[in-house]
């Protein structure tokens, strides 16, 4: 008897546990259904409730003749919590082919009753059998395939209000590009099964599209160039997230900016100055219209101002002070081909340019004024005193061949009208934070050689001193106009990398920039670019070069001021500048803002 109440102990203790693991199994299947289920559910007809948030889902249903690439990013990429659901079905091409030929068949039926009543011809039909036609050529030579594609998207906000103002934005959007979108009335629950990833179209509402217009809805273009370190440059218009970029961290840091006069680009350069030195950087700037000044004075800065009445000087045949070895044995090679081109600049011009026998002349010259004073190839020479251009036109005096001629050509800058400013020895220190050369009260004439020896000097002292240093060249189409200072500014661009320099390029003039080989070369050597409003004449050069997009291209020429394009490497985006008060304050080159800044201390004198 006693052994019977063991057994049925030991039953029933087996049963415990049994029911106790079957009790933890439920459990933990409840446990899971509350985590990846909502509290509730509930449908109305413009709007369901998910828990406590509030959504709605639209379909597209209308699009306009031509579409363009990446139209949907600005969709993506919105600010806002969103499912976007595509559904595409491909359609056997007979099908079709049979379709549109009963079609073409009814539009041309169309146009001949209307020709047969004197009717005006009509536009709209004329367009619809021209695509029908196209269509069916495509199709029959296998270039497209046909498709019905259908859009929905599923939008989530905290109240009702908000939904509605989502939905504002997204209309905004869509219509902007004569998209059509309407609320799926009554089938909210068909809208939240057609978005949600389970593959199931409830609302089956599909428009028919080719394989070109189907590619154009390419959903994986977010623009984001946002990284962990840089400076900010502006706020991305296609979901308004901030452009942080660090240019340095590119293939190389060179950066090229066009646009139209007024567009804004002296106030995105000095913006991306100004925000480049507080990370640790030096910027070198060539300033041909005085547009740096402020800015210098207020982060003390060094301004040099160029002109025949000052007292700086720049001597063209200074050396740098290169301590690599490799380097310093071409050190002299290097420099008196620049002083080649600089000559070319200065004595030669397109109607009148130096001969073979003076070019050879004039190198045996070089080399001559260098020995006189002692320096040779042997890099341990190279710590002397350099000589001047007087030097230069005391032997090219005394030569033999061309040598008087090239003399007198270049008296001007000795002794003539253009004499001191590069004829003597240089007494310019650019060792700040901010250097600033203004070559803006120098004659016409003496410009784009100023240019060039400035450009010289600067490559000197990078090449001795190796810093992260930014280089701007404004107004670069001055240069691009004379075959070797567009030569030499090609080769900083090319070589700037070895030595942490980031060359920026700004330009108005985009046909002289771009009809030049070098300025070509150029951009192709930038990692980066900034195109800011353009003329119309510009746009076509542009995106060719560029190679932008139909829509893109016709953005340039409608840009507000400070907005424009930004690529850095493969990507770009939309852009609008943003300065606080004070960089803008700093920057601005706008006259009535600068009024508006100077009228209170005006009044309180």
């Amino acid at each position: 008897m006693a052994k019977k109440n063991v057994i049925s102990e030991a039953e029933q203790q087996r049963i415990n546990e049994i029911q106790s693991v079957e009790n933890e199994f439920q459990k933990g299947i409840t446990t899971l259904r509350d985590l990846i289920s909502p509290a509730s559910l509930e449908f109305e007809a413009g709007y369901f409730r998910l828990g406590t948030k509030f959504a709605r889902t639209i379909y597209v249903y209308g699009y306009p003749r031509q579409i363009y690439t990446g139209w949907l990013s600005s969709v993506i990429n919105l600010d806002e919590v969103l499912d976007l659901s595509m559904y595409i079905y491909p359609v056997e091409s007979q099908v079709v082919l049979n379709n549109l030929k009963k079609r073409v068949t009814q539009l041309e039926a169309s146009m001949e009753v209307n020709a047969e009543k004197g009717k005006v011809r009509d536009p709209a039909l004329e367009a619809a059998l021209s695509d029908a036609e196209q269509l069916r050529d495509q199709l029959q030579l296998g270039a497209q395939r046909f498709f019905r594609y259908g859009l929905y998207i599923t939008f989530y906000a905290d109240n009702l209000d908000d939904l509605n103002f989502i939905q504002h934005k997204l209309e905004n959007i869509m219509g902007q590009q004569l998209i059509l979108t309407k609320t799926a009335s009554s089938q909210q629950e068909q809208g939240l099964n057609s978005t949600v990833p389970q593959f199931t179209d409830k609302l089956q509402i599909r428009r028919n599209m080719n394989t070109g217009a189907i590619s154009t809805s390419f959903p994986f273009t977010s623009a984001d160039l946002t990284q962990k370190e840089g400076i900010l440059y502006g706020v991305n218009m296609h979901n308004n997230g901030l452009v942080i970029f660090d240019r340095w961290s590119l293939e190389n840091a060179n950066l090229t900016v066009f646009a139209k006069s007024g567009a804004g680009k002296s106030f995105t350069v000095k913006l991306e100055a100004l925000r480049t030195m507080m990370l640790g950087a030096e910027v070198i700037i060539i300033d041909p219209e005085n547009e740096y000044e402020e800015l210098s004075n207020a982060v003390g800065g060094t301004y040099i101002r160029l002109s025949l009445n000052s007292d700086t000087r720049i001597n063209p045949f200074d050396l740098p002070k290169i301590i690599d070895t490799e380097e310093a044995d071409d050190a002299l090679r290097a420099n008196l081909i620049t002083l080649h081109g600089l000559l070319r600049l200065m004595l030669g011009n397109e109607a009148n340019p130096l001969s073979p026998a003076e070019e050879s002349d004039l190198d045996q010259a070089l080399i001559d004024t260098y020995a006189r004073v002692g320096i040779t190839a042997d890099p341990l020479t190279h710590q002397s005193r350099p000589p001047v251009m007087a030097d230069l036109y005391e032997t090219l005096l005394h030569m033999n061949g061309n040598g008087p001629q090239l003399a007198q050509r270049l008296r001007k800058y000795t002794v003539g009208t253009f004499a001191g400013i590069f004829s003597q020895q240089s007494n310019v220190d650019i060792n700040n934070t901010m250097v600033v050369f203004n070559i803006r009260d120098l004659e016409d004439e003496l410009r784009p050689v100023a240019m060039y020896i400035v450009l010289s000097h600067i490559w000197s002292i990078v090449r001795t001193d190796q810093r992260k240093r930014m280089l701007i060249v404004d107004e670069a189409w001055q240069l691009m106009k004379y075959e070797d200072s567009a030569a030499f500014l090609f080769s900083i661009a090319k070589r700037a990398r070895k030595y942490f320099l980031g060359l920026t390029t700004i330009s108005q003039d985009v046909e002289d920039f771009m009809s030049s080989k070098m300025g070509r070369a150029i951009i192709s050597n930038a990692s980066m670019q900034i195109l800011l409003k353009q003329a119309p004449s510009a746009v076509e050069v542009i995106s060719k070069v560029f190679m932008l997009t139909d829509q893109e291209a016709k953005l340039l020429t409608n840009f507000p001021v400070g907005q424009g394009l930004f690529f850095a490497g493969p990507n770009h985006v939309q852009i609008q500048v943003i300065a606080s008060p004070v960089e803008t304050t700093l920057i601005t080159t706008n006259p009535q803002e600068r009024m508006r800044e100077h009228k209170p201390e005006a009044q309180q004198q």
